[in-house]
C-alpha cells in the first residue's frame, strides 16, 4: 500500500495529501524568511556599504585593484537598475551580491571578503537610520523656528491658562508656545545626542568574531562618514540598542505633539482658536461642524509610536548575544515611528503656525473663573501679609458672585478686621484683576509679562541657531564622507 492510499483510508484524497505536504515543503519558509521588500529603505545604503567595503579591501590588497574595478561598475550599474531589478534573495545583501556575480563572474563573490551579513546589516542601518534622525531633527528645528515667530508676534495677546482644564491663570499666547518649543527643544537634544551613537560602525566584525584578514575598520568607517566603532565585533552584530534610543526619543517627541494637538483641540473646543480649514474637517452628516481632525491624528499616532518602542524592547528582551534572526523585525519598529511622527510634526506645528486667535474674545476669557486671584494675593502678599493669610482673604472673595474689589474689601475687612486701605495700595489691589496687569506683574524669568518672554525668545533663537549648526555641521560631514568614497571609487571605476 502506497502513502497516499494509506492517506485515503484515513478520508484523504491524494490530493490533498500533497497541498499538504507542499505548505511544509519551504516555500512557504523562504517567503517568510525573506525581508527583500522591507530592504528597499537599506538599498543606497548597503551599496555605499560595499563600495566602501571593496575600496578598503583593494587598498590592502586583500582584493586585485581590477576585481575591485569591475565589483564597483557593478555596484553603479545596479544602482542605477534600482531596487525593483534585483534578483530573487533572501534579503538585500544577498540580492546585491548574486547581481554582482551575475555581472562580474565568481571574482564577483570576494566582495564578500573578510564580511558577514550580520555586521553589514547592523550598518547599513546605521547609515539609513542616520539619515532619518537628521530629516526629523530639521523638521523638529524648522517647526520650533516657525512657533517662535508666531510667539514673538502674539506676545501680548492675552489668553486663559488652565491647570486641571479649570482657568487658573491668564498668560498669553505666546507664552504657551513658547512652554512648547521648550519641550521640543528638549526633543532636539535627545536626538542629537541618540545620533552620536547610531554613528558608530560595526562594519568589519564580521558574523561576531572578527577576520583573519588584514582590514582597516577605521578606514572604511572614515568612508562611510562614522564618528568612530563599535569595537568589539559580538557587540557590532547584535548591538540593537541605538534602536531603542531613537525609537524611544521619537517616543518622546510624539508625546510632545500630542499634548499640543490636545491643547489645540480643547482651544478649538472653547472658541479660543480658529484652526485653519486645511487642518480640519467638516462632519459627513453635520454640516455646521469644523472638526480638528488632524490633530486628532497626531493623538491617535503617538499610540502607535508607543506600541512599536514596546514591540521593539519586547523583541529585543532576552535574545542572546550576537545574531538572531529575530534582529530582522526591529528595524521595522523604528522606522515606522521615525516617518510617523516626522509626519506628525509638520502636521501638528502646520496647524499652530497657521491658527488664528481671537484677540478680544481670548482677552475676555481669560478672566473667567476669578483667574486673578493668585495675582490679588501676591499683592497683598507683597504688601506685608503672609501669603497663606493673603490667599485666604482672596479665596473668600471667590466665594462671592462678583469677586471684584469690593469683595476683596469686605474679605479683608472679615479675615483681618482691618480696611483694605490700611493693608495694601487699593490701585495696585484693583490693577492685579485685570487680566493684562496679572500678566504683566508676572515678570520673573520663564513668566509670560511680554519683556520677560521677550527676553526668553532672544535665549530661544540663540539655542535654536546652535541646534541649527550642529545639523549643519552632521550633514556636511555626512557629504564630505560621500564625496570622499566618491573620489575613491572613481580610482578604481
Amino acid at each position: 500500500m502506497t502513502d497516499s492510499e494509506g492517506h485515503d483510508g484515513a478520508g484523504e484524497s491524494g490530493d490533498e495529501g500533497v497541498v499538504r505536504r507542499e505548505r511544509f515543503s519551504g516555500g512557504p519558509a523562504r517567503e517568510f524568511l525573506s525581508s527583500l521588500s522591507a530592504d528597499e529603505r537599506i538599498f543606497a545604503a548597503d551599496l555605499a556599504v560595499d563600495r566602501a567595503h571593496v575600496v578598503m579591501l583593494a587598498e590592502q590588497g586583500i582584493v586585485g585593484d581590477e576585481t575591485a574595478g569591475e565589483i564597483l561598475r557593478a555596484l553603479d550599474e545596479i544602482e542605477d537598475a534600482g531596487h525593483s531589478s534585483l534578483p530573487d534573495g533572501e534579503d538585500v545583501h544577498e540580492a546585491i551580491e548574486t547581481a554582482v556575480i551575475d555581472r562580474v563572474g565568481p571574482e564577483g563573490g570576494r566582495m564578500h571578503t573578510a564580511r558577514s551579513r550580520n555586521d553589514e546589516v547592523a550598518t547599513c542601518i546605521r547609515c539609513r537610520l542616520r539619515e532619518d534622525a537628521l530629516d526629523l531633527i530639521e523638521t523638529v528645528v524648522e517647526a520650533r523656528e516657525q512657533m517662535l515667530e508666531v510667539a514673538a508676534a502674539h506676545d501680548e495677546t492675552v489668553m486663559p491658562g488652565y491647570t486641571h482644564l479649570q482657568p487658573a491663570q491668564p498668560t498669553t499666547v505666546g507664552h504657551w508656545l513658547c512652554s512648547y518649543e521648550s519641550a521640543l527643544a528638549r526633543d532636539t537634544a535627545r536626538l542629537l545626542d541618540t545620533y552620536e551613537r547610531i554613528n558608530q560602525s560595526p562594519l568589519g566584525g564580521a558574523a561576531f568574531a572578527g577576520t583573519p584578514f588584514d582590514i582597516d575598520r577605521e578606514r572604511t568607517a572614515d568612508l562611510l562618514g562614522f564618528n568612530g566603532l563599535v569595537e568589539n565585533a559580538m557587540d557590532g552584530a547584535s548591538a540593537r540598542d541605538f534602536l531603542v534610543e531613537t525609537t524611544a526619543a521619537v517616543t518622546g517627541l510624539a508625546t510632545t505633539l500630542s499634548g499640543l494637538a490636545e491643547d489645540m483641540v480643547t482651544f478649538a473646543n472653547r472658541g479660543h482658536v480658529e484652526i485653519a480649514d486645511e487642518y480640519a474637517s467638516t462632519s459627513s452628516i453635520m454640516p455646521q461642524k469644523k472638526n480638528p481632525d488632524t490633530l486628532e491624528l497626531v493623538r491617535g499616532r503617538t499610540g502607535d509610536t508607543t506600541a512599536g518602542l514596546n514591540g521593539l524592547l519586547t523583541t529585543l528582551k532576552g535574545l542572546p548575544r550576537a545574531y538572531n534572526r529575530d534582529l530582522q523585525r526591529a528595524g521595522s519598529h523604528a522606522w515606522d515611528a521615525i516617518d510617523s511622527v516626522t509626519a506628525s510634526t509638520e502636521v501638528a506645528v502646520g496647524a499652530v503656525v497657521t491658527a488664528e486667535w481671537p484677540e478680544e474674545e481670548l482677552a475676555e476669557a481669560a478672566g473667567d473663573g476669578f483667574s486673578t486671584a493668585t495675582g490679588v494675593a501676591d499683592r497683598l502678599a507683597q504688601a506685608g501679609l503672609p501669603f497663606r493669610t493673603a490667599h485666604e482673604v482672596v479665596a473668600r472673595a471667590g466665594e462671592t458672585a462678583d469677586p471684584g474689589i469690593d469683595a476683596i474689601e469686605d474679605a479683608v475687612e472679615a479675615e483681618l478686621g482691618q480696611s483694605l486701605d490700611d493693608v495694601a495700595d487699593r490701585e495696585a489691589i484693583e490693577a492685579a484683576l485685570d487680566p493684562v496687569e496679572s500678566v504683566r506683574m508676572r515678570d520673573s524669568r520663564g513668566g509670560p509679562a511680554p519683556e520677560t518672554l521677550c527676553a526668553h525668545l532672544d535665549r530661544a533663537r540663540d539655542n535654536l541657531d546652535e541646534d541649527q549648526s550642529a545639523l549643519a555641521d552632521r550633514r556636511d560631514s555626512l557629504a564630505a564622507a560621500e564625496s570622499t568614497l566618491d573620489s575613491e571609487v572613481d580610482t578604481y571605476v
